[in-house]
């Protein structure tokens, strides 16, 4: 528990250090570069989904190896204390509440300084939707549906892996999550090559899902928020969402705040409908915002 503790501490001063060496840059790099021998633009279905699931095999096994390896060298030290510290050092590279918060913060800013270029451009960078064309309340409930969301695969889950197997599985699970990030579409190139990536994305997620969407709850109740109608919600709509985790996270926090998440988002110049989640008793709006990362830090503490 302190090892986490102390993770939780450093990301708040640290934040996630933008560098080519950072440990998820390198995952996703070896990601890449797997990908780049073993896919092939003109292989069956079949194989696809084959070599997609060696890629995950493999990354796995190598990502467990070294972080497990160089945690043993780590525990050789005869010192508890540096020890600890630098096990949390490592796992707070798996975790993410500064960046989110502070993504947060920056679409809040311009939305109050109505700076709407801006808040389109930078959501961007966080949702994989188009964003040209959002109004101020579309670029609100974006934000709000990556922060809930991501307190499940940035946060709770890393912990939640930590906990049972410590910093190599924390990162196991955040190797599964990049690849999931990288590959797990439903495109042409990755509908088959990426698969198992993405399943095995849903099925470690599971878990960590539902524990975040009942401290969310707990969460509600103790920021002053509507903590019963956050229940609600998550029991009323979680199943909507198109991924079998998402919903317990933005469902819950869409009743905690009043609002609905879900709707028409555009894709690639395709607008698709997303079912859904929450009753519309407030118009969305940037404050919204701040209250989801307030509602992600308290998950995060109470995990």
């Amino acid at each position: 528990m302190i090892t986490a503790i102390l993770a939780f501490f450093i990301d708040a001063v640290m934040g996630d250090p933008r560098s080519k060496l950072h440990p998820v840059v390198l995952i996703g790099n070896l990601i890449a570069g797997i990908e780049g021998m073993l896919y092939g633009k003109e292989d069956s279905d079949k194989k696809k989904l084959v070599l997609g699931g060696i890629l995950v095999v493999l990354v796995l096994l190598f990502t467990f190896a070294v972080v497990n390896g160089i945690m043993n060298l780590v525990k050789m030290l005869d010192n508890i204390y540096v020890v600890t510290l630098i096990e949390a050092f490592f796992l707070s590279f798996t975790i993410s509440p500064k960046s989110l918060a502070a993504a947060g913060k920056e679409l809040y800013g311009y939305l109050v300084a109505d700076d709407l270029d801006n808040a389109r451009y930078k959501v961007g960078w966080i949702v994989g939707r188009d964003t040209e064309d959002l109004t101020p309340g579309e670029v609100s409930r974006a934000t709000i549906e990556t922060i809930a969301e991501n307190t499940v695969d940035g946060i709770i889950a890393p912990l939640f892996y930590f906990a049972i197997g410590g910093v190599p599985l924390a990162f196991l699970y955040r190797a599964v999550n990049t690849m999931d990030s990288m590959v797990g579409y439903k495109n042409d190139r990755y509908i088959y090559f990426g698969r198992v990536a993405a399943r095995a994305d849903d099925v470690l997620g599971y878990i960590p899902a539902r524990i975040t969407g009942l401290l969310f709850v707990v969460s509600a109740f103790i920021l002053g928020y509507d903590g019963k109608k956050a229940w609600k919600i998550l029991r009323r709509d979680a199943s909507k969402h198109p991924s079998p985790n998402g919903g317990w996270a933005e469902a819950t926090v869409a009743g905690a705040l009043h609002i609905r998440l879900g709707g028409f988002n555009s894709y690639f110049g395709k607008v698709h409908f997303r079912e859904y989640m929450g009753d519309p008793i407030e118009e969305i709006g940037f404050d919204h915002i701040m209250k989801t990362i307030r509602l992600m830090y308290t998950d995060t503490i109470l995990f």
